[in-house]
């Protein structure tokens, strides 16, 4: 009788110990971000992401879903791309295919055959979301939009994105094609470095077909946000209401992603919120400014034997309102550069920590080309420094 009370009260404890547990997982289960800032977002996944790539907020980040017209940040960083490298120029006429013409969805009504610039079909992909442009333009960059769709993978890739798919360049619903919260931010936080791409999704209206045809941007932050200058808006029944904005105050650039919200204007309304949040909570520290000489560094075997390295770009570190300014800054300098070198090559960075924690860097470059010296000077160099061992 005594073993059966026994085994009872194990039981009882037992049955104590898994209500006790399922309590505590229970509770550890909310995200981190909702209990730590008490933001309340609508959307199923969520980011706010600093221009350093820390999150500053996350609701369900790296959740793959259906991204709609969100996919074209990625369609546009390709077109913005060609144009740099070269491969196309602005005032290139594009030709549109029965494939362009036959997207469907938002799109600006273009016809087989009818010709765009190259400027114009991005403008129309920036401003109205243009699935018919997008095609045409991927098509005359690529040659075909399976082409295009296999380079935004490869793209995704390089820029390390662990939980994206393309298999169209504009959004349209298919299979296997999602993107990330996060995934996106990343790729805004690239095109951010991109003064064209800056420049496409910031206009707010533009005129096409010499005036017949207004375009009025779909991402009303622009007119609502203060310092609001980009980027993407998105809509299917699939994906509900998506949105990737970035916003510049004071010199601290945000970037806020929200997916399948649920209603119309959700979506802006809980970016705006998680801006707000943003600017409320932090403050930007200026670090080194775009062109600034940091350091110097030897050149082997250069006609100079010396080059000034250069920021190559701004660099400001976020931090919390409430917390010190602990910062420290480190010079990486590769030491074994040899000539040539060219003008704008990476030869080291400018690493800075908080408390121990590198929270922030960017590229040192070289502030201007090193040609490769010649025979006769560098056996000078070599004697010379022969002989300044001896002495």
């Amino acid at each position: 009788m005594w073993r059966l009370q026994l085994k009872r009260s194990y039981f009882i404890v037992f049955l104590i110990l898994v209500a006790v547990i399922g309590i505590s997982v229970s509770c550890t289960a909310e995200p981190k971000a909702s209990l730590s800032t008490g933001l309340e977002i609508s959307a199923e996944s969520a980011v706010l992401m600093d221009s350093n790539g820390n999150i500053l907020y996350e609701k369900d980040p790296y959740k793959p879903l259906p991204p709609a017209s969100v996919t074209k940040v990625m369609t546009l960083l390709l077109g913005v791309e060609a144009v740099e490298q070269g491969k196309i120029q602005l005032s290139d006429s594009v030709y549109t295919s029965e494939n362009a013409w036959h997207q469907g969805g938002s799109q600006i009504w273009l016809e087989p055959g009818e010709a765009m610039t190259v400027k114009e079909m991005l403008t129309a992909i920036a401003v109205v979301s243009a699935n018919d442009a997008a095609a045409a333009l991927m098509e005359h960059v690529f040659g075909s939009t399976q082409a295009a769709v296999d380079a935004m993978n490869r793209r995704a890739q390089e820029l390390g994105l662990k939980n994206s798919h393309f298999s169209n360049v504009n959004g349209l619903p298919t299979s296997d094609h999602y993107m990330s919260a996060y995934d996106t931010a990343t790729i805004a936080r690239e095109a951010i470095r991109h003064p064209l791409y800056m420049d496409l999704v910031s206009i707010k209206e533009y005129w096409l077909r010499n005036g017949k045809n207004w375009l009025v941007n779909t991402n009303k932050l622009l007119w609502w946000y203060k310092g609001a200058d980009g980027l993407k808006t998105g809509w299917t029944e699939e994906a509900k209401y998506c949105f990737v904005g970035t916003a510049k105050r004071d010199n601290l650039r945000l970037i806020a992603v929200v997916f399948a919200c649920p209603e119309p204007r959700s979506h802006l309304r809980e970016s705006m919120k998680l801006l707000d949040w943003g600017y409320a909570n932090f403050s930007a520290v200026p670090v080194v400014e775009k062109g600034v000489v940091v350091d110097r560094v030897k050149v082997t075997k250069g006609k100079e034997r010396e080059v000034q390295l250069i920021a190559a770009d701004e660099l400001n570190l976020v931090i919390a309102k409430n917390q010190n300014k602990n910062l420290t800054k480190n010079v990486v300098i590769d030491n074994n550069i040899y000539a040539p070198v060219a003008a704008g090559q990476k030869c080291g960075e400018l690493v800075v920590a908080k408390d121990g924690k590198e929270v922030g860097k960017v590229d040192l470059v070289a502030e201007k080309s090193v040609d490769k010296a010649g025979f006769l000077q560098v056996m000078e160099s070599v004697l010379g420094s022969l002989f300044s061992i001896t002495r």
